[in-house]
């Protein structure tokens, strides 16, 4: 509740310091602010409790995945510095919208009435539509944010038409409420609920990229300012399945044999989407608009299975990856920036090749290291933090008896470690530009924590077990 009222006035005083003649401020009272939320987050922890008259709850693993929403967003702001130098630029609108953004993921994390997760997720997608046009220059950010709100439009409308079936059918709007009427054997579950169901879990799979909802994800990303695309592609993420593991383990958990199979179905087309069509990409940031959909279809594995181990699993795969996606982006911010990779044409394409990443090592050990440890845990190789986010994944999904999505997934884990290693070629064993990359102490510090995290939990997994 805290981190909710905070970020709402912190947002707000950050547009009105966007009156000031200095920039400077805004940087490092972003910073602040982000460091203020996530510290009263762990306020009431080992505590339960309602507001809203029962509207949005705050337990133990709503404050984990909203610790992971505000850590991933302090760092993505921290690799922000560019917008202080671009006289075009909005940082204080930027900053402001990002900080409203988070209280909608909040809301996300933590509902207890689906009219609450209504509203989280329309706070948070208008923030993105926003954010990805961000950049009026570049038509091909335009597209992306005409794109994005278009279909995203559509999918919200479907997930509340979801809402209204499922109201019809039970009631209620509680989770508590919809339970009560799944479990209870003296009622027959009528029509209404299972296709209010099914629209709702479509609007939410869109919102986390999963196929066949995902066409959406490589243009918009691919258009959308490279720092956006990280927050899009980790916070954004992280949100979506919180707010899937809420709603399918305490309302729907009493239908499981309903529509375990369709999601186990949509688990398995996303991996081979997301991976077979990474293979084919030039571009490095449409490679990891694919990974994104293809991590979609591993974190959804844990939901198909539901078991004892998943929240565990999604809590640590989801650090896991926002941590990896957000030093990879990080990388890229710097080589697309000096090495001018990523090019703009007249009609407003651009794009950010794997060449631009050849010699990189060489001319900066920091951002080669950086940049490989998180394509190593991007690929689940050893002794990093993606192997153990698979490996509970996977450990899920043998649990509840699913080899079959299991071998899905391991065949699909082999695909990537083909274009994540194309990176790691690049770097290391072909010639490139020998004009040096220049790296702030700031910047450095973020990209050194991240990869930190990245093999801390590659060699201690057990960290966050028994938190909730």
């Amino acid at each position: 509740m805290l981190p909710i009222v905070l970020l709402s006035a912190f947002g707000i005083l950050l547009l009105f310091l966007g009156f000031l003649k200095s920039r400077a401020v805004l940087l490092p009272a972003t910073l602040l602010f982000l460091l203020v939320s996530l510290a009263v987050n762990f306020i009431d922890w080992n505590k339960t409790y309602l507001y809203f008259n029962g509207m949005l709850l705050t337990d133990n693993l709503s404050m984990v995945f909203t610790a992971i929403v505000l850590g991933s967003s302090f760092m993505v702001v921290a690799l922000s510095s560019s917008f202080m130098e671009d006289e075009a630029a909005q940082p204080a609108e930027y900053y402001g919208i990002l900080l409203f953004s988070l209280v909608g993921a909040i809301m996300m994390i933590g509902f207890e009435n689906l009219i609450m997760l209504f509203v989280g997720v329309e706070i948070l997608s208008v923030a993105m539509y926003v954010l990805t046009g961000s950049d009026k220059r570049n038509l091909r950010s335009n597209e992306a944010a005409l794109k994005y709100f278009l279909m995203g439009a559509f999918a919200t409308g479907i997930m509340l038409f979801g809402m209204a079936l499922l109201y019809g059918a039970t009631g209620s709007f509680t989770l508590a409420g919809i339970r009560a009427y799944a479990v209870n054997p003296q009622v027959g579950l009528s029509l209404l609920f299972y296709v209010g169901l099914l629209m709702l879990l479509i609007g939410l799979l869109f919102k986390v990229s999963a196929a066949p909802f995902h066409f959406w994800t490589p243009d918009v990303y691919d258009g959308a300012p490279t720092l956006f695309t990280a927050f899009m592609s980790t916070v954004v993420k992280t949100a979506g399945f919180a707010a899937l593991l809420r709603l399918l383990s305490v309302s729907f958990g009493g239908v499981y044999t309903f529509w375990w199979t369709i999601l186990a179905i949509i688990t398995a087309l996303t991996l081979v989407a997301g991976n077979i069509t990474a293979v084919y990409q030039n571009s490095f940031k449409r490679m990891m608009a694919y990974s994104s959909i293809s991590h979609a279809g591993y974190l959804l594995i844990g939901l198909a299975a539901l078991g004892q181990q998943t929240k565990q699993a999604i809590v640590f795969y989801s650090l896991a990856y926002s941590v990896a996606t957000i030093a990879a982006f990080g990388v890229l911010l710097l080589v697309a920036r000096q090495r001018n990779a990523e090019t703009i044409t007249s009609e407003g394409n651009s794009s950010e090749s794997f060449d631009a990443f050849n010699g990189l090592a060489r001319q900066n050990p920091l951002l080669g290291f950086a940049m490989t440890v998180s394509m190593l845990s991007l690929a689940g190789i050893p002794l990093t933090a993606g192997f153990w986010g698979k490996f509970y994944m996977f450990s899920t999904a043998v649990e509840r008896g699913q080899i079959w999505l299991l071998v899905v997934a391991v065949l699909m884990s082999a695909v990537g470690i083909y274009y994540y290693f194309r990176v790691i070629i690049a770097m290391y064993f072909r010639e490139g530009a020998t004009a040096p990359i220049r790296v702030a102490p700031f910047y450095q510090y973020v990209l050194v924590v991240a990869t930190l995290l990245t093999i801390g939990l590659g060699i201690a997994p057990g960290l966050l077990e028994g938190l909730f």
